[in-house]
């Protein structure tokens, strides 16, 4: 096993000289193995292994006393070890998600700000074989095209790599018996009221003794199905999705292609927000749908994910309502609108019009307004005249319903006299008789970005 795992390693080019391999260790025997094998070839591969072990809270002094073993372990072979506590049950029950896909939030969350920190530049996880046969048959079952029948790569971004993606549950118990390698088992993996643990205890076991070398032959089909996929998504580009942490943006016009190629450029607009998991076909197809249906219209997704058409957009977003009570007075300088937008006032004598910067004349405006989020009641004469109820005005200029009521507004009482970075009413504006006027512009604390690079979701 140790030199089919090293030239698997070698061949994908998993590691460069310098890197600090962080390991997902648990306490079991896949990463209690690949963690002993990594550091016992960390000179080979000039790399610095340390370990991560995340206590899920979800066993109580079980779950505890295994992080406490991967922690004395490491202690015992000097290897760096972090340990980080996470309530997976407190996290499923305010999102509204089942456990296994909280406890993989919670634990890719620290991955994450471990990648974001520098502290270090790749994860390697401990999925072997067996893993990979689990995963492609739960898609299958799930209803899943060639995406889900690929299942897992042995690299995602770059940033989380999986050495033993080759090798069987078998040969990895065999490693820990040869290399006096010791483990922990954890009882909630003989629990098949979970659909991964009722394949992995139940069925698989029981195909293994009717179908020779089924495992193998599963994993070949996952290969043949990436294969394929690849090719397919070689013909497609993606250059008009737009997408933030939470947010994706997908063209309408994307859905007038072939169903394979929506089908793929909605996974990836699913990815770029980090979703992978609970997306099945019959949610593709709900979102296909939607596209043709009327505009404004939302449907709910797994793991509190919606879809919602708006206008030339069909958004894929995590519904994270934001409630912004505050009241922020307008003042000359920068101003932090609830982590959101920041907000730039200067005074000038000279008007230079350009997109995205606003007029307003200082001896226009009440002294009282303030900065706050549009309430009921709240009316707007927009530049050039007519006044109407900002509701309407901010349909009239297409703004998401989503974003309405976190959008900054300008305000004294009910009177709207500014709409950040669209709009100043007609009330407040430049004319001959302006002597100084305040320059308005923005800029968005987490702007949305233009990805061009295709990021293969697993």
């Amino acid at each position: 096993m140790e030199k089919e795992v090293y030239d698997f390693i070698k061949e994908k080019k998993m590691f460069k000289a310098g890197d600090v391999i962080g390991v997902a260790v648990s306490g079991g025997a896949d990463s209690m193995s690949l963690l002993h094998f990594l550091s016992q070839n960390a000179e080979n591969f000039d790399i610095t292994v340390m370990a991560i072990t995340v206590d899920h809270m979800l066993r109580g002094e079980s779950s505890l006393g295994d992080a406490l073993f991967v922690k004395n372990w490491c202690r015992e072979n000097g290897i760096v070890c972090l340990k980080f506590s996470v309530d997976a049950g407190r996290i499923a029950k305010d999102k509204n998600i089942g456990i296994e896909e909280a406890a993989r939030q919670a634990r890719y969350g620290v991955f994450d700000n471990l990648l974001k920190e520098n502290k270090v530049d790749k994860i390697a996880l401990a999925h072997h074989m067996s893993d990979q046969v689990e995963t492609i048959l739960l898609h299958l079952l799930r209803g899943a095209g060639l995406s889900g029948a690929s299942g897992m790569e042995h690299s995602r971004n770059g940033l989380f790599v999986r050495p033993f993606l080759n090798v069987s549950k078998d040969e990895i118990l065999k490693y820990c018996a040869v290399n006096y390698v010791e483990f922990v088992d954890d009882e909630s993996n003989f629990d098949i009221k979970y659909n991964r643990n009722f394949l992995r205890n139940k069925i698989i076991p029981k195909l293994k003794k009717r179908f020779e070398g089924v495992e193998q032959n599963i994993v070949n089909f996952g290969k043949s199905c990436r294969e394929d996929n690849d090719f397919i998504l070689s013909q497609v580009s993606h250059e008009g999705i737009l997408s933030s942490e939470n947010v994706a943006k997908i063209p309408l016009v994307y859905f007038h292609y072939q169903s394979s190629v929506i089908n793929r450029i909605i996974f990836n607009a699913l990815s770029r927000i980090n979703v992978f998991q609970d997306i099945e076909r019959k949610h593709i197809e709900l979102i296909k749908e939607l596209s043709m249906g009327e505009n404004g219209k939302k449907i709910s997704l797994p793991n509190n994910i919606f879809a919602q058409k708006e206008y030339e957009y069909m958004t894929l977003f995590r519904e994270e309502k934001e409630v912004i009570a505050d009241e922020y007075p307008f003042v000359v300088g920068k101003t932090n609108f609830a982590n959101m937008y920041e907000i730039s006032i200067k005074r000038t004598k000279k008007f230079n019009f350009s997109k995205g910067t606003l007029y307003m004349d200082i001896a226009k405006l009440p002294q009282d307004a303030v900065w706050r989020t549009r309430k009921t009641g709240d009316v707007f004469t927009k530049f050039g005249g007519g006044t109407k109820p900002l509701k309407n005005y901010l349909i009239d200029v297409k703004i998401p319903a989503r974003l309405r009521d976190t959008l900054p507004v300008l305000a004294s009482k009910n009177e709207i006299f500014c709409v950040l970075g669209n709009q100043i009413s007609e009330k407040v504006k430049v004319d001959d008789s302006t002597k100084m006027a305040y320059v308005v512009s923005k800029t968005e604390l987490m702007p949305q970005k233009k990805l061009s690079t295709f990021q293969q979701f697993i």
